[in-house]
Parts: C-alpha cells; sequence; structure tokens
C-alpha cells in the first residue's frame, strides 16, 4: 500500500494561484513516476500533469500547460503542483496518483495508488 495525502486545496478567486501537495507516509515517492488527475462529479477522470522519478521530464495537459507546474522535493518526500491564474473550469477535486514502473504516464490505469482527493473552488 502507498498512503497518499493532497493538501493545500481550498477556495480561491479566479486568477489567483494555489499549491497543492501530494505526501507519503511511511513510503519513499523517490521511484514512482507521479501523476495528477482531476475529477468533476458526473465527468470522467482528467490527465493533468505528470513527472518522472527522478524530477528531469514532466507532462501536462494542454488545459494546463504554461499555468500549472509540477515538482517534487525527495528530501521532502512531496509532490507539488503550482496553480497559477486558475479558472472556474479548474474547481474540482484533485487526485495524486503514483505509478510504480514504467515512464510518464497520461493514463489513469497506469498507476498503482491513489490519493483521496482535495477539492479546489473556483469563485468569479
Amino acid at each position: 500500500q502507498m498512503p497518499l495525502v493532497e493538501s493545500g486545496g481550498g477556495l480561491v478567486q479566479a486568477g489567483a494561484s494555489l499549491r497543492l501537495s501530494c505526501a507519503a507516509s511511511g513510503r519513499t515517492l523517490s521511484n514512482y513516476v507521479m501523476g495528477w488527475f482531476r475529477q468533476a462529479p458526473g465527468k470522467e477522470r482528467e490527465f493533468v500533469a505528470a513527472i518522472s522519478w527522478s524530477g528531469g521530464s514532466a507532462a501536462y495537459a494542454d488545459s494546463v500547460k504554461g499555468r500549472f507546474t509540477i515538482s517534487r522535493d525527495k528530501a521532502k518526500n512531496t509532490v507539488y503542483r503550482q496553480m497559477d491564474s486558475l479558472k472556474s473550469d479548474d474547481a474540482t477535486t484533485y487526485y495524486c496518483a503514483a505509478r510504480a514502473s514504467g515512464g510518464l504516464a497520461t493514463l489513469g490505469n497506469r498507476y498503482h495508488y491513489w490519493g483521496q482527493g482535495t477539492q479546489i473552488t473556483v469563485s468569479s
């Protein structure tokens, strides 16, 4: 098991910034590809961003490219996602995921472990 815990969600105004964190208790994230996904009620899960185990490579969905940045701090065993210029379309629940093997992946079924999610609300 990989207990992933997301934090940093909340209510922000449109155009503001927010940083989400994903940490693992008792397990190191160093060897995992880490991804962020989001899912609104009644909609399919959507890929947002992913980062390689080394932190040297990253992938982003077109909808967030240029606004979101994924990073990782191995010393803190934490993965971050900085979100700038938030829009109302970004308001939903975000999930952190870990992939035990392979490279960057945009499909959710390529990830082995998932967090419980953290919600973001964007006010106009």
